[in-house]
């Protein structure tokens, strides 16, 4: 009997058991549970919470890249380096309103004016053509106002489109079997305004307006097949417009090949390609590259990803590419929870508009696409363009408010990606 005994203490003597900490609590977790109690944190947060925070730390990444990509420009323009960083200030004010009254507006309002902002922002780009009314400048007439007021309704189209879009697009999906009652209206209307739009001429943002409906499109639940069509067709048709226009033909053979046209229209990629490249790692300081020296144009606005790699390296770049894909995720995790088919749909059209504005800008400045002249949004210095922007995030954080998601899942469900296929004989 002892000598069971002792060996019972033993055995289980020699059996590991988990380390604890001072009270006595096992400290080993499985690593299922980590990785859950990680996802319920996650989603603990608020989405509306977590777009107006990733909004809030691009516009704060935003004006400090302006004033060290612009302190040389403002001070050789104006006299002062601070010039142009206190008018972005001043902007980022206005699209702070602007994004405040989109938060307080329910999307059933902007629906219900959908055809008055459309019609109003279509009667803008038509006066934009007009001589005497639009303000020219850099070759394009994008822009109405005079001296620091000026407004651009290409930008002010993307919003409008995205609700008139989301509009067409939930009614016909809902009452027609058939892709081409769906596909063939938003098309119409697409190219409409992207005509008008390019006709100023400004292909970025006709290429965006693009993006926008495509996405729209995909939402819907349209057959990829018609979809796979579409993209085609506008992709041999942006060959064309590149090719015939003497001015884009340029920028599309610099772009082929930067280096042969350094000295012309390829000056800008190539500059661009120096800042980032001298980034290396971790940067060579906020305000101390030399690409701002008046040796990269359009610093402050269409190239600020360039400042943003030479100044803080591959790793600020790359934090900044993920706050954009961090604000894609969190746009589509609004559509998936939206409490009606239109604002899932609204929410897919402004979360298209802002991450592939982003991308076709950093594509630009790393040279993987052509050159379109669009800006980083929230990050770019700019005027209209950053007002309408945040106006959109406060549209998308309105949507995702929690107070407007008690409908359930089962209300929720076949909101994306149902309803729509192409007809087969």
């Amino acid at each position: 009997m002892r000598a069971g005994a002792t060996t019972g203490r033993r055995s289980s003597a020699s059996k590991p058991r988990p380390p604890t900490g001072r009270s006595g609590l096992q400290l080993v977790v499985p690593a299922r549970s980590r990785f859950a109690a990680i996802r319920r944190a996650i989603d603990s947060v608020p989405t509306s919470q977590a777009i107006l925070v990733t909004v809030a730390w691009l516009c704060g990444v935003g004006l400090v890249m302006v004033l060290a990509a612009s302190a040389f420009a403002s001070l050789a323009t104006y006299g002062s380096v601070w010039a142009i960083f206190e008018r972005q200030i001043i902007w980022i004010a206005v699209g702070c309103i602007a994004l405040v009254v989109a938060l307080r507006i329910d999307p059933s309002t902007w629906r219900k004016y959908r055809v008055v902002m459309m019609l109003g922002v279509l009667v803008l780009l038509l006066a934009v053509l007009v001589p005497g009314i639009g303000v020219r400048a850099g070759g394009s007439s994008r822009w109405i106002g005079f001296g620091q007021l000026r407004v651009q309704p290409s930008e002010l189209m993307k919003f409008a489109f995205a609700v008139f879009g989301a509009d067409l697009v939930a009614r016909r999906s809902e009452r027609y079997r058939h892709a081409k009652e769906v596909v063939g209206p938003l098309c119409l209307v697409l190219a409409g305004v992207a005509l008008l739009v390019l006709i100023q001429p400004d292909m970025g943002t006709a290429v965006v307006l693009c993006c926008i409906g495509l996405g729209m499109l995909v939402a819907s639940g349209v057959e990829m097949g018609a979809i796979l069509k579409l993209l085609g067709a506008l992709g041999v048709l942006a060959v064309l417009v590149a090719l015939v226009d003497p001015y884009r033909r340029e920028r599309l053979l610099s772009f082929m090949d930067p280096l042969a046209h350094r000295n012309g229209s390829g000056y800008q990629v190539v500059q661009s390609l120096v800042g980032l490249g001298a980034g290396h790692l971790t940067g060579v300081g906020i305000g101390a590259g030399h690409q701002t020296w008046g040796l990269l144009p359009n610093a402050q606005t269409d190239f600020i990803f360039s400042v943003i790699g030479e100044q803080t390296g591959l790793l600020g770049a790359l934090l900044v590419l993920a706050s954009f894909t961090v604000l894609a995720w969190l746009g589509l995790r609004v559509a998936r929870e939206a409490p009606n088919r239109f604002e899932s749909i609204l929410a897919v059209g402004i979360t298209c508009w802002l991450v592939s504005q982003a991308f076709i800008n950093v594509g630009a400045v790393i040279g993987l696409l052509p050159v379109t002249g669009i800006p980083l949004p929230f990050v770019s210095f700019g005027g209209s363009a950053l007002v309408v922007e945040m106006a959109g995030a406060g549209v998308l954080a309105r949507i995702a408010s929690p107070h407007r998601r008690s409908g359930g899942r089962s209300q929720r469900a076949g909101r994306i990606g149902t309803g729509v296929h192409a007809h087969r004989s």
